[in-house]
């Protein structure tokens, strides 16, 4: 079910970028579980590790592909990225999710950093965020954060980890 959601909305943001003379002109991309899985096992037990695996062209927008691991042994610090939606899809483990809500001792990152080159965009993290909407994740869970929106993990039971897919109409990640 879930993998019908999450493909289901990818399906969707590649669609709504599209142009009537760019339709079905390009063939699709496929990120086999063995490169998920493969990438995934380069995180180091307990860090957090934010992984791209592939950044497309799509129509009027990119999108990224990457994998995150992170454990309850690593500091956790809360983000917003200023342009990009993201999709989690989670594959193992369970957390705490808190969206929404105020960044706490917020910081732009560099324009030049490599979140901001490969990951996320421009971006603002943050030590926590407050008040929040905190919910529950567990593996087979599809989340949609919106650009904009603060997120961050406020406990993580052991590790977690997760595909994210970023939606990037504004071409500002670097293709890969």
């Amino acid at each position: 079910m879930q993998k019908t959601i999450l493909g289901a909305v990818l399906i969707l943001c590649a669609l709504s970028a599209q142009t009537p003379t760019n339709r079905n002109t390009a063939p699709a991309i496929i990120i086999g579980a063995a490169d998920i899985q493969a990438t995934l096992k380069k995180a180091p037990a307990d860090s957090v590790t934010d992984q791209a695996i592939r950044t497309v062209a799509v129509g009027n927008l990119n999108v990224g592909v990457g994998v995150v691991h992170r454990s309850a042994k690593a500091a956790q610090t809360s983000i917003a990225h200023d342009e990009l939606t993201e999709i989690y899809h989670i594959l193992a483990g369970s957390g705490t999710l808190v969206t929404g809500g105020t960044l706490t001792k917020p910081e732009r990152f560099p324009a030049d950093s490599q979140t901001v080159k490969e990951l996320a965009g421009p971006s603002i993290s943050g030590a926590a965020l407050e008040n929040g909407v905190s919910r529950k994740v567990h593996a087979g869970d599809v989340v949609i954060i919106p650009a904009g929106t603060g997120h961050w993990f406020s406990s993580i039971d052991g590790s977690i980890d997760y595909e994210v897919m970023r939606v990037d109409p504004g071409k500002l990640l670097s293709l890969k």
